[in-house]
């Protein structure tokens, strides 16, 4: 994934104004912000769209990046993205710092997409005073922009905890909030959102009523596992034991609720067969299946702010394992040992996502050779990272990077209902959400689903979609779950001879890298990473937001 500062000089200066114009609390005296003047409003409810369709801008180049953060603070993947002194391998070796750019571009893209979302609201609410837009104009547009707005807080609160709040009414961008109060926004944004925007018509990039119900289950659930406090991070901040697990039933019945509210429109559903889900040519509900519930959209690299590189990240090089006569690369983003798939096959042999979700051998289709992608040649590849819209055709889709970012598909809708259920002592009830997803997996049903088995569902469904370790906070397990790797295959001191001295000079140095990423996580890991590092700005000037503990 390459720095890529895609926004020009004139739109980044436009949006720095913006973003500092929030700062104050309040309305200076004698302000004119609520007048409403020609400079201030729109001509039609189509430029009113278009305002906000702005925002997109900042969510589109981090739609590989949340992977970066979230699946590499991890057990579960590493990175060898060029050297290792890398964004990438930095947080896969829990080394990141402020200056470590995913979390720089991350941090500011989601502050500067709230700031454009601020000015479009006022614009838009001028604009409906002057009579500019309909009403019908008003709630499409402003609608949108609260829910991106929303989603933006979301993912800044799971990341960073007590973050600045500020909107079109005032605020700090600098003073950071009681977890409560970044909540609240969100519930608040959501909330209005769901009752302005129009019902899911089948296109999952335009935000919808449905989405905004289904993030509101999200939200809560998020929010009624007890996200822990600065001083509950401070007080973990150098050790390795994980805080302990508590929740707030109240809310959790509210994920439950808003989860019923999307499954009883009866406008969404799991799309029979699961290896359908991923690709260009299932993307924005191509299939009409009504899975996939609000995506980011994506045209490739030369036509949005920049393409998802989900694909380039996790397929570099498609066919340079070297097997064949082919040379010897190593992906941006790698899985991080055997032991996921060996442990998912052994648990469920028969369960139909593992396919899909690691790749262990493929065919190239330019050359008929099959390329394998297990000790001693490779480590498994993110099935989910590669475009699988073609039979044995991976490797098309390594350039363009054009296929959309899913941010929530109705599978998650029907989890979170039932972990809800199930963290309130309703496991029974849990069962019918959670077995609509294991009989499309074509793995047993069970009666009464138990916490673990509801955690590793979560893996089963959703493995490289952006939630390790946004479930790990949640659970309080992240550091137990990361020192899962003490058991992988190449943890161990003897990794190199362990397959009897197979391996040529090239496989050593790639096994090289795997086994000190794994042992890094180990060693590195700590309460600390409960949170991320507050960053510097883009061009690496201070923000002025106070840091996160034991950083």
């Amino acid at each position: 994934m390459k720095k890529n500062f895609l926004f020009s000089a004139a739109l980044a200066a436009t949006l720095s104004l913006g973003f500092v114009s929030c700062s104050s609390s309040s309305d200076d005296a004698g302000s004119n912000n609520n007048q409403v003047t020609d400079e201030n409003v729109v001509d039609d409810d189509a430029s009113a769209l278009a305002l906000v369709n702005g925002v997109y801008s900042h969510w589109q180049p981090l739609s590989s990046s949340f992977s970066f953060i979230i699946e590499l603070n991890s057990n579960k993947l590493i990175s060898f993205e060029g050297e290792e002194s890398e964004a990438g391998p930095v947080n896969s070796r829990f080394e990141q710092e402020p200056t470590t750019w995913y979390q720089v571009k991350i941090f500011n893209h989601l502050l500067l997409g709230i700031a454009q979302a601020n000015e479009a609201i006022t614009t838009i609410d001028n604009s409906l005073k002057a009579k500019k837009v309909t009403q019908s104009g008003y709630n499409a547009a402003v609608g949108k922009a609260k829910f991106l707005r929303a989603l933006a807080y979301l993912k800044l609160a799971q990341l960073w905890g007590e973050v600045p709040v500020f909107t079109e009414n005032g605020g700090s961008t600098t003073e950071r909030q009681e977890l409560n109060v970044v909540f609240n926004q969100i519930v608040s944004d959501f909330t209005e959102a769901e009752a302005l925007l129009n019902d899911y018509n089948g296109d999952p990039r335009v935000p919808s009523k449905q989405a905004a119900q289904a993030l509101l289950a999200r939200t809560y659930l998020v929010w009624g596992d007890n996200p822990l406090t600065a001083a509950e991070v401070q007080a973990i901040a150098n050790g390795q034991a994980d805080p302990q697990f508590s929740k707030t039933d109240s809310r959790l019945e509210k994920a439950v609720a808003y989860a019923d509210k999307v499954i009883n429109s009866g406008k969404l559903a799991l799309d029979p067969e699961f290896n359908k889900l991923y690709g260009r040519d299932y993307e924005s509900n191509k299939r009409g299946t009504n899975e996939h519930l609000f995506t980011i959209a994506h045209d490739g690299d030369k036509n949005d702010a920049q393409g998802n590189h989900q694909t380039h990240c996790s397929w570099t090089f498609p066919f340079l394992n070297g097997e064949n006569n082919k040379g010897f690369k190593q992906n941006h983003t790698e899985v991080a040992d055997d032991n996921l798939y060996d442990d998912w096959k052994a648990e469920q042999p028969n369960d139909k996502r593992l396919a899909e979700t690691y790749l262990v051998e493929v065919k190239n289709p330019e050359d008929g050779q099959t390329y394998h992608y297990y000790s001693p040649v490779y480590t498994p590849i993110n099935g989910k990272g590669v475009d699988q819209s073609y039979e044995n055709s991976e490797n098309l889709e390594i350039k363009q990077n054009s296929v959309d970012r899913i941010e929530i598909r109705y599978a998650e809708v029907l989890l979170t209902k039932a972990e809800a259920l199930v963290q309130l002592g309703r496991n029974t009830e849990a069962a019918e959400p959670f077995n609509q997803l294991r009989r499309r997996a074509g793995i047993a049903e069970v009666s009464a689903p138990t916490f673990p088995e509801i955690k590793r569902e979560w893996d089963y469904e959703f493995t490289y979609e952006q939630f390790s370790v946004l479930n790990s906070y949640r659970w309080k397990d992240l550091i137990s779950s990361v020192k899962k790797v003490s058991a992988y295959k190449h943890f161990a001191d003897d990794w190199k001879t362990a397959l009897g001295n197979t391996y040529n000079a090239d496989q050593e140095a790639y096994f090289t890298k795997v086994h000190n990423h794994l042992r890094a996580k180990y060693n590195n890991i700590r309460g600390k990473h409960y949170r991320q590092p507050i960053p510097t700005g883009l061009s690496g000037e201070a923000l002025g937001i106070a840091q996160n503990p034991g950083y």
